[in-house]
This record gives C-alpha cells, sequence and structure tokens, in this order.
C-alpha cells in the first residue's frame, strides 16, 4: 500500500465520534493480554463462547534466533535460514521475453516481463513432476509503479517528462503476473516459457463486469456502451486465492491514476469525491482519454473492484466480481463456513474505512470446479460495526433495507455496489485505523484484522476499537467467528497488540511482557496464517520508528499470546508484502516492494541498490523464498 495515496474521506470523521478509551485501556490490561478472549466472553452473544477451538498446545514454539532490529541495504533473515531472490522487475516470464534493460525500456518489454512493485502472493499447487519436483503457480499484483526510481532523468523536469511511452511502460508494468515456478536443488525457479505464465495489465487484459452492478449506466463508456467490458485492473495489493484455486486481484488506490475534473453539478461529482477521485498521482490522463474523468466521468467506476482470474487458463478472461463491492480493496482472503457458503474478508485501506465480509448464496461443491464458477456473482456483503462490549456486528448492505433506498440516492443494488462506501457510512459502520490485510484461520475459527495506522484521528475521535488518537503504528485485532461459523453476523473481537514502541509511554503501544527490543514492530500491513496456524505479520511503515520493515512471528495463545518475534529484515526504503507459505510449511515466499524509495530517492541516486547492487542498475522490487538449511518447517 503506499501511504502518499491514504487521503481521509469520509465525511462521518469531521465531527468526531466519543471517547471511550478507557474502556479499552481495561480490556488490554495484563489480564486481558494473557487471557486473550476468554475475559470477554460474558459479553458476548448466547452461544458464541461454546465449542471454540485453540491451538494453545497444539502450534509448536518459534525457536528460530530472533534477528536484530536495524536498517541498512539488504536483507537479514536468522542464522540457518537462506534467502534466495527468485523473481525480479523485468525478470523474463516467456521464451521471448526481452533481457532486463532499464535505460531501455519499452512498453512491449514490459509486457513479457515480470512487473512491477510486486505486493500480494498466492500459491496454486500443481501437481509433483515425474521425478517429484514440486510445482506451483504463484499469483503476484503489482501495485503500482513509482517512476522516479524505475526511470532516468524524469525527476529534471517531472511531470513533463513523462511522456506517452513511459505512461505505457507504467500501465504494462501495473497488473499482475501468473508464473510457474519449481523447487529445485537450487531452491525454488521460475519456468521461463510455461504454458501457465500469463501478465496481466492495467491496459492490455480484456475483463468482463459481472454481478448485481454489470450493465449499470454508470459504468457505461465511450469505449464500453454496455457497461460490461473494462481493459484491466490497476493498483492490486493484497488478494486471495478461492477453495477452488483461482486468484483474487484486489484493485486498491485506482483514485491515483486519474487526471482531469468531472463538470460542476456533475451526478458523479459526490460519488469520486468519497473515493479520492482524482488523484493525480500518474499522468496517464494526459494521453488516453479514459483516464480523465472529465472526458470520461464513468471510468472511475470500473475500478475498486475485486477480479477473479483463472490461473490454470491463461487465456481466460478476467471478471470483475461487482457483488463483493467497490472501495480501495486490501485482500480479499477466502475461507469455507461449516454449511458450505463461501466467506471473503475484506479492508478497505484509507483512514477512517470499513472492514467488511461477502458471504455467498450457494455452497462450495468441492468435487466440480465449475460448479463454483461465478459462485462470487450471488451473495451478501457485510460491514463491520465493532462495540464496546467486545461484540461485532455485521451490517448487510442490500438495497431497500434500513438507509439504503431511493429516497437517499440509491436505485437499486449496482448504485449500493457502486458507492459502496457512502451506503455503510449511512449504516454507521465503525471507521477503522487503516484496514489492510484481514486473514481467516479456518482450524480456529480466528480472523487477524491487521490495522495499520492513522495518524489523523483526534482525541475525541478515538474508540473501543481505535484506541488511540494520532495512531502512527498500528495495531492488530482479532475477530473470533461463534463455532467457527465465519457466515455468523454477529462475532467477538479483541485487541491483540497496540503496535510500536512499548518503553515509550507517550506511544500508548501494548506487548506482551516477553516481548524483546527486537521483537515488537509498528504499521502491520500484510499477515499470513502456516500450517501449524500461528500468525506472521509483515509491516509497511516501520521505518517510522527508526528500523526497517520485515516479517514478525507473532504468538496469538496461551501465556506469550501478544509477543512477537523478528524473523526477516528488508533492505532500506523497501515495505515487505506477501507474506505465502508453501502447503508444507517449508518455504515463505515474501514480496519486497520499492526497495532503495525515500523522499529524494531517483533512479540515478537510490537509498540501496538492491538486489543487484550494481552501479548501472536500479533497484528491483523482488519476491523471495525464504528456507530453513535443513529444509525443515518455516519458524520450528
Amino acid at each position: 500500500m503506499n501511504d502518499s495515496e491514504n487521503i481521509t474521506s469520509n465525511p462521518r470523521m469531521a465531527t468526531g465520534t466519543p471517547s471511550i478509551s478507557d474502556i479499552v485501556d481495561a480490556r488490554l490490561s495484563r489480564r486481558g493480554l494473557l487471557g486473550g478472549l476468554a475475559a470477554v466472553s460474558a459479553l458476548t452473544v448466547t452461544g458464541c463462547a461454546s465449542g471454540l477451538r485453540s491451538r494453545d498446545t497444539e502450534a509448536p514454539a518459534f525457536t528460530f534466533a530472533e534477528i536484530e532490529r536495524g536498517m541498512d541495504d539488504t536483507h537479514h533473515v536468522p542464522g540457518g535460514y537462506r534467502a534466495d531472490v527468485m523473481l525480479r522487475w523485468g525478470d523474463a516470464l516467456f521464451a521471448d521475453s526481452p533481457a532486463f534493460d532499464p535505460k531501455n525500456q519499452s512498453e512491449a518489454s514490459q509486457l513479457r516481463q515480470f512487473g512491477y512493485n510486486n505486493d500480494y502472493i498466492g500459491f496454486v499447487a500443481l501437481p509433483d513432476a515425474a521425478d517429484g519436483t514440486k510445482r506451483g503457480l504463484l499469483c503476484v499484483n503489482h501495485e503500482y509503479t513509482t517512476g522516479r526510481l524505475m526511470f532516468p532523468g524524469i525527476m529534471q523536469a517531472y511531470p513533463e517528462s513523462m511522456t506517452e511511452d513511459l505512461c505505457r511502460i507504467e500501465m504494462a508494468a501495473h497488473g499482475g503476473t501468473v508464473v510457474e515456478i519449481s523447487e529445485t536443488t537450487a531452491g525454488w525457479q521460475p519456468v521461463v516459457g510455461s504454458r501457465y505464465n500469463r501478465r496481466i495489465t492495467a491496459h492490455a487484459t480484456p475483463m468482463t463486469l459481472t454481478g448485481p452492478a454489470a450493465g449499470s449506466p454508470r459504468l457505461v463508456t465511450t469505449e464500453d456502451p454496455t457497461g460490461r467490458t473494462v481493459a484491466g485492473t490497476m493498483n492490486n495489493c493484497a488478494g486471495g486465492i478461492t477453495p477452488w484455486g483461482t486468484y483474487l486481484m484486489a484493485e486498491e488506490n485506482f483514485n491515483g491514476n486519474f487526471l482531469g475534473d468531472v463538470p460542476a453539478g456533475h451526478p458523479e461529482a459526490e460519488n469520486h469525491d468519497r473515493y479520492g477521485v482524482p488523484g493525480r498521482r500518474y499522468q496517464w490522463g494526459r494521453f488516453v482519454d479514459r483516464y480523465d474523468v472529465g472526458r470520461e466521468p464513468n471510468e472511475p467506476n470500473r475500478f475498486g473492484w475485486v477480479v477473479e482470474v483463472d490461473p490454470m487458463d491463461p487465456a481466460s478472461t478476467p471478471k470483475k466480481r461487482t457483488a463483493l463491492g467497490r472501495y480501495k480493496h486490501e485482500g480479499a482472503e477466502t475461507v469455507v463456513a461449516p454449511d458450505g457458503r463461501v466467506v471473503i474478508y475484506m479492508g478497505d485501506d484509507q483512514r477512517f474505512d470499513y472492514v467488511y465480509k461477502f458471504v455467498t448464496r450457494d455452497r462450495l461443491d468441492p468435487a466440480d470446479r465449475n460448479a463454483n464458477r461465478d459462485m462470487l456473482d450471488h451473495g451478501t456483503l457485510y460491514v463491520a460495526r465493532f462495540d464496546a462490549n467486545g461484540v461485532i456486528q455485521w451490517m448487510p448492505l442490500i438495497h431497500g433495507q434500513g438507509p439504503l433506498t431511493a429516497e437517499n440516492g440509491f436505485a437499486s443494488q449496482a448504485d449500493v455496489l457502486i458507492e459502496t462506501r457512502r451506503a455503510a457510512d449511512l449504516l454507521e459502520a465503525t471507521p477503522m485505523d487503516r484496514p489492510e490485510d484481514v486473514e481467516p484461520d479456518p482450524a480456529s475459527g480466528s480472523v487477524w484484522v491487521m490495522l495499520t495506522n492513522n495518524h489523523r484521528r483526534q482525541a475525541d475521535q478515538v474508540g473501543p476499537a481505535n484506541p488511540r488518537a494520532e495512531n502512527r503504528t498500528g495495531h492488530i485485532i482479532e475477530i473470533k467467528e461463534p463455532d467457527g461459523d465465519f457466515a455468523a453476523t454477529q462475532s467477538r473481537w479483541e485487541i491483540l497488540v497496540r503496535c510500536g514502541d512499548p518503553s515509550d509511554p507517550s506511544v500508548g503501544a501494548v506487548w506482551n511482557p516477553l516481548t524483546s527490543e527486537n521483537g515488537w514492530f509498528g504499521s502491520p500491513d500484510n499477515c499470513a496464517v502456516d500450517p501449524s496456524g500461528r500468525l506472521w505479520v509483515a509491516t509497511d511503515g516501520n521505518e517510522r520508528t527508526g528500523a526497517a520493515d520485515g516479517v514478525w512471528a507473532m504468538e496469538t495463545t496461551g501465556e506469550r499470546r501478544g509477543t512477537g518475534k523478528a524473523f526477516f529484515r528488508a533492505p532500506i526504503g523497501a515495505e515487505v508484502c506477501g507474506p505465502k507459505f508453501a502447503p508444507d510449511g517449508r518455504t515463505l515466499f515474501v514480496a519486497v516492494q520499492h526497495p532503495g524509495d525515500g523522499e529524494d530517492a531517483t533512479f540515478e541516486n537510490p537509498t540501496t541498490r538492491w538486489p543487484d547492487f550494481q552501479s548501472d542498475v536500479p533497484p528491483r522490487p523482488s519476491v523471495m523464498a525464504l528456507k530453513r538449511a535443513d529444509n525443515a518447517p518455516i519458524g520450528t
């Protein structure tokens, strides 16, 4: 997630909300940390406390030697581990892919190469090769581009120096990559030329809009009078893999791709304001009409969705599933409820926006992949209200119910989904401190919510789920679904940790006292649950605390609940995305995004030239494979 895109656009926060931080302080006492969710079970809905599964006696301890806090030009892992750079920006994917030449880039080259700023990592297992070699499909989002690090000389006269050719290279570097990988004696390697390999881009990949909003007049443009087809996807942040093996790409800061202004009094003006359109981050609208809202005012409505891709069929047409709502999606992680319905958890990554889940109408058919093909077009989208008594109310966003009526400007379910944020505003959902990754654990019934930070929250705007004003380091919430029923409309919640430096009282951080001086962190962003059910957290913004971003192991049960342990450290300027475990738990894939970035960093003068460390090569966002030297499971 690029923090420069993180404006505040929620009109509800102009007046603030009552302060009840004392409630939170009581709930985050040492007793609360050590006792976990049991401390609030009496406050929850009848029946929620029974049958909850725990990993107190199941999860093995984290036995790796913790690395130290710090910041330098390269990456670090514990002793006994190896960290292999597997894929870099510009690497070949196809037999005809040209060699990476950073001083002679072109749109045609980038379309055949690994994209920029790798974020989400998904893994779809393939059958082992005849010789026993492990294989899989890696599905990687390319969130955004940083032109001043990608291209030589552009900062001398920016933005005029951004030509149409450079803008088209940026478009080709956005989107996603599907690439086959195999594990050799040298480690995991991309299979260049695999029939599965595919680039998905912001402009050259046709997509179909499906679900309740498809065909809405508000999705009609000059290029698409049907409102059902759109070229490409962009600003793809975290995502997900469905139980039937498709790849979900979540569109996040799409507002930044637009220039221009809608005419005064235009019916989309208020809608665009709520999403921060136009964001004016990119210069694409100078050369392509669709990125200028003055020429195509409906075009932004065609972004901010979750895109479903079939990685097994590189010729298939991706589908934007409008039933899941339109906002700045961070993540689309799936889990199967006990009754067979599929649940997708999502965050709207902006200060003072919301946490969502979508519950399908139909039940998963594990024996027939095709039967699940359009499951995401039918179901109910919910938004969360976090109550002070530790209960979440999941409120449905359904046209005609409550305030979601024609009187309030919603003529149909399509309008509710196109303006999901405004609909959630009217339902009085809880404005959160940048909800990013939301990860369910199917075995425990827990759902982990990463809340990255929100320095704009004022003292009169704190609440039980967002307890700190000027929250610069974020926190992590555990949602507990009753009896593991992820489709429930009432859940419980508890803050796991308040991030930041526990030695500085002004920060208001709360960790288990067993956390070392290296084990605390700030700005949790993405997370993963490993095959043993343990939580791992990647950060975006820990540099604000004086140390590099990285990956931490998190204790979530027993006497060590709320203890962090430093595992991986990124090079200066980078955030860490992903992370994703191979099914056997012996490999942890991580995405190192925007290495070498900094306030004045450029192609000519980055803060590091990781991972190549060549004087004429800029820093290259990369996917890494982390393993134990003895090939035992990670962390044990």
